[in-house]
């Protein structure tokens, strides 16, 4: 029945591998890794046309090199710019705590932090997305039903004018933000960590490329908590908490944005008012994650405060984790139960980005004027004696899941390292590894890998779809590189070997490390982990999810 009590009239049934609802940054990263690697994905999108307003400004490194395997590199200079440095001040304008400007080619070969226009950066996946084949996407789509299976899921969707499909997939996806459809099917819950401010948002498009010193600025003042921060090129953002007494419908109006904009020197004669909102910030995890063939990613399956900047950076994380164990469960090459790995890593994750950025915004967000006079004391003796602690990294090596571990459960040294990418070249090819040699599960050494694994483990990892590389030391001539083989052109790799005591790196297509290994007998026993591991059920239920 549709909405009015009608019968609907209905479409014919539409297969894929995988349906995703919600087709935001998370659900179009998740629908183009999924897409490219050959399966067939129906998207459902409630709104019939992409959102135009920008939510989030920053994306990390690590998110910069998931977006590029999302088909989108080329795009990344033209809707978003290093982020540059970042100051904090209290109210009388000293100086708090100064975080340099980020390296423009961190660990990932990418920006350690991009701000970004988030129209900008869709724009960019969208369009991607329509030159896959096996990518559809539904707008103007609700999702009204949802069916379970022991092979698989149906879906009914609805559209606004009545009209009913049914959709069928081998799994589901959830991206489909706080309110997500899909994890109330799932069931469970969310814990609620606690944390509730409201603050207002003003999107401004300036009319020149001004320099700001510095970049990014948080005001710490107990009068009134506000931010200014780089929105990606020719855009800037300006954030103002509501104080206690204050209503949202008050202050949620132009009048009151263009009146606060003016205490930090900002007039229309600036720029022009893109748009202005008041968000609450909060934080809270799905209490499950996974429930059979129902998955959830993104802020359907968790929200942050934006302080770290890590929420979307969090979402295209959990994309990239999924999509390679739903492939491999889809290829037959791995058991469903390795889909329970995906919660188990992804959790860890995700609550030190949240702690982060709660323990950001406890000390932001203060409007007590002694406690903020304490705070302010604290910071400046820190700051001028230079014992200021340095700032805690969202990048966490995975802990839990699929990792080589020692015959007592623990991780070895290297497993769970997020592997940097250095440029990396190949006869007259110069790049970044990931370019150079491709994705996938790839396994790195320093010795020629066609003498230590046997004709087994090579089938083994073909099978994966896997890439053998032997590493050259810097300096080799790029000309001599051997089929197979890349010289560590800056020597980034090497010592990231150096560092945990490794000669081979097994790389799962996260860009993740399965494990490593310090001599040839025990990078063929690395090998042997990992097909073991793929292929034994695991002891934990998807339903703890």
């Amino acid at each position: 029945m549709s909405a009015s009590g009608v019968s609907a009239p209905w479409w014919p049934d539409d297969e894929a591998d995988l349906l995703v609802v919600g087709y935001g940054p998370v659900g179009q990263v998740l629908a183009n890794l999924m897409a490219e690697r050959g399966r067939r994905v129906i998207v459902v999108e409630r709104h019939a046309k992409p959102y135009t307003m920008p939510r989030a400004v920053a994306f990390d490194g690590e998110a910069a090199r998931i977006l590029a395997a999302a088909g989108v590199a080329d795009h990344l200079a033209s809707v978003g710019e290093p982020s540059g440095d970042y100051m904090w001040r209290n109210g009388e304008g000293e100086d708090l705590l100064y975080i340099g400007a980020a390296e423009e080619h961190g660990r990932n070969g990418w920006p350690e932090s991009t701000s970004m226009y988030q129209p900008g950066l869709e724009d960019a996946l969208i369009a991607r997305g329509k030159q896959l084949p096996q990518l559809t996407v539904l707008r103007g789509y609700e999702a009204v039903e949802l069916t379970e299976s022991d092979d698989g899921v149906g879906l009914t969707v609805e559209a606004t004018n009545g009209i009913r499909r049914r959709l069928r997939g081998r799994w589901i996806v959830g991206c489909d933000g706080a309110n997500s459809f899909v994890r109330q099917r799932i069931g469970g819950g969310t814990r609620d960590l606690n944390f509730h401010h409201e603050w207002l948002i003003c999107d401004l498009v300036l009319h020149d490329r001004r320099e700001f010193r510095p970049n990014n600025l948080q005001i710490c003042d107990p009068r009134r908590p506000r931010t200014q921060v780089s929105a990606g090129p020719g855009h800037r953002r300006w954030e103002f908490m509501l104080l206690p007494g204050e209503r949202k419908q008050d202050m949620d109006t132009r009048e009151t944005a263009w009146r606060l904009l003016s205490l930090c020197g900002i007039t229309p004669d600036d720029g022009v008012m893109e748009r202005h909102a008041v968000y609450t910030f909060q934080a809270s995890t799905a209490q499950q994650w996974r429930r059979g063939r129902l998955l959830i990613a993104g802020d359907a399956a968790h929200l942050m405060p934006p302080f770290a900047g890590q929420g979307m950076s969090s979402g295209f994380r959990d994309a990239a984790n999924l999509v390679w164990k739903l492939d491999l469960e889809m290829t037959g090459l791995a058991d469903e139960s390795l889909l329970d790995s995906y919660p188990t890593e992804r959790r860890a994750h995700v609550q030190h980005a949240i702690n982060m950025s709660v323990n950001l915004g406890k000390v932001i967000c203060q409007t007590d004027p002694k406690a903020a006079a304490d705070r302010d004391e604290v910071m400046i003796a820190a700051r001028e004696r230079k014992l200021a602690r340095p700032q805690q990294s969202p990048f966490q090596p995975l802990t839990k899941g699929l990792l080589l571990r020692d015959d007592r459960g623990r991780r070895l040294p290297g497993s769970g390292d997020q592997v940097p990418q250095p440029v990396v070249s190949h006869g007259v090819v110069r790049g970044l590894f990931d370019e150079v040699v491709g994705r996938g599960f790839v396994l790195v050494s320093r010795d020629d890998p066609e003498t230590f694994l046997s004709a087994d483990q090579r089938a083994f990892l073909r099978g994966l779809g896997a890439r053998t590389v032997r590493l050259l030391p810097a300096g080799t001539p790029a000309g001599s590189a051997p089929q197979g083989a890349v010289v560590d052109a800056e020597g980034t790799f090497g010592a990231y070997l150096d560092g945990i005591g490794a000669r081979t790196v097994l790389v799962r297509p996260d860009t993740y490390v399965f494990g490593a290994a310090g001599t040839a007998e025990e990078a063929g026993r690395l090998v042997e982990a990992l097909r073991e591991q793929l292929t034994a059920r695991t002891a934990v239920p998807a339903a703890a999810g």
